[in-house]
């Protein structure tokens, strides 16, 4: 029987999981035993793997497991590095894998992880080594080229337009008796596709959002001060959606007008955090006045309880197509989606036979799709957005609440 390894890589999404059970139950199909990687490639470092029988040769838990927010496996953010400053590290991978009999390693997760695919990949080929390297998207700030959306991006853009027609509501409560700015902060460091959900909001009930800065366009402070104010004098009550990555001119984070000293992770990113607390602080000390910010942070990545259908149905076919391609024995390629053109919303499931094209690039949102004038989006990205949040989830509750399913860990 051959063996198949799957790991899970970076930032949690709210159906990640289920991309997780579609590689385990074709998996299975196409007759491999299918083990797990405890806390992706680092943990795997470690030698901290589990065979995934123990948890979902019933189907009631695999069930359970579609609905369970976060990373089952736990996750990581671990640079591998070049093979040729890093052999130790390679061959110590390559020796945990053949000793465990490993044929097929299939790896969920975006930019970084896509990395990691792209390395080991290389490094098998150049070594002859038998094994082959799989990666499968998600993420849920969408930013993988190649493939039309990412798995964990639908059902984020609904918990953030679901939220928000929320906090516009609480926001309008105190009408023409006070002048109130909320300024919800969302995750988005180089791409605005994710704070660009908030104008999904917007319906025959919901005024929407008054304004959206996105990090594609550099941010200026003084206009940012001058357009509230303006916003202001025709209602008293607004909300305005900010990414958590928007620049100045000169590069700078917004967020680094309160900390110039934010922390890095593995892969040398600043870990933003802060925006929304600045501009508050500046609308309060400019205009006087009530100047809320709110940070969504990992709740929206996390509610797997407003997850999108759509987008659950989309990442589990996409662990399938991985469980299939690593069957074919296919290695250095990625799962994508390409959508289908037509009114009506349709995906095909395909194989980018490159991982080099993708790892480590960026996908923005198109300039021609932001409507800088006005701080906001245009039509054409909502039309892109509102596909992947239709249909809900229904989950399995018990003394009132969802439930989960956990790893057990020594």
């Amino acid at each position: 029987m051959k063996k198949l390894i799957v790991g899970q890589s970076g930032g949690p999404t709210s159906v990640i999981n289920g991309t997780l059970a579609g590689v385990y139950s074709e998996g299975k199909k196409k007759g491999f035993k299918v083990y797990g990687m405890l806390n992706g490639i680092e943990g795997l470092l470690d030698g901290k793997m589990i065979d995934l029988d123990e948890y979902f040769n019933n189907s009631d838990n695999l069930e359970l497991l579609k609905r369970t927010p976060s990373s089952f496996l736990g996750t990581c953010r671990f640079k591998l590095g070049k093979a040729e400053e890093h052999e130790d590290l390679y061959k110590k991978i390559f020796d945990i894998l053949d000793e465990n009999e490993i044929d097929s390693f299939i790896y969920i997760g975006g930019n970084d992880s896509m990395d990691t695919v792209e390395s080991l990949s290389d490094y098998a080929k150049e070594h002859n080594k038998h094994q082959n390297f799989i990666g499968v998207p998600k993420t849920i700030d969408n930013d993988l080229p190649i493939t039309d959306h990412c798995p964990g991006y639908g059902s984020a853009c609904k918990y953030i337009a679901t939220t928000l027609k929320e906090v516009i509501s609480d926001n309008a409560c105190y009408g023409d008796t006070k002048k109130t700015v909320a300024i919800v902060e969302i995750m988005g460091r180089h791409a605005g596709w994710l704070t660009a959900s908030a104008a999904l909001a917007k319906d025959d009930n919901c005024p929407g959002v008054d304004a959206i800065y996105l990090p594609e366009v550099a941010f200026d402070i003084d206009n940012f001060v001058k357009e509230t104010e303006e916003l202001l004098k025709k209602k008293s009550n607004i909300v305005i959606a900010v990414s958590e990555g928007i620049r100045t001119e000169d590069r700078r984070f917004v967020c680094e007008l309160l900390d110039t000293n934010l922390q890095t992770d593995a892969f040398g990113h600043k870990e933003l955090v802060g925006c929304a607390d600045a501009l508050g602080r500046i609308l309060r000390d400019k205009l006087g006045v009530k100047a809320r910010p709110i940070t969504l942070s990992t709740l929206q990545r996390a509610g797997a309880h407003l997850a999108s259908k759509t987008d659950l149905e989309e990442a589990i076919e996409c662990g399938k197509l991985g469980a299939d391609l690593a069957a074919k024995g296919e290695s250095g390629k990625m799962v994508i989606m390409t959508r289908e053109t037509g009114k009506k919303y349709q995906i095909k499931y395909e194989v980018f036979d490159d991982i080099h094209k993708i790892a480590n690039v960026e996908k923005k949102i198109p300039l021609e799709w932001i409507d800088v004038e006005n701080n906001y989006v245009k039509e054409e990205l909502i039309d892109y957005m509102r596909p992947l949040i239709q249909g809900e989830v229904k989950q399995i509750y018990k003394n009132g609440l969802p439930q989960h399913i956990t790893l057990k860990r020594n």
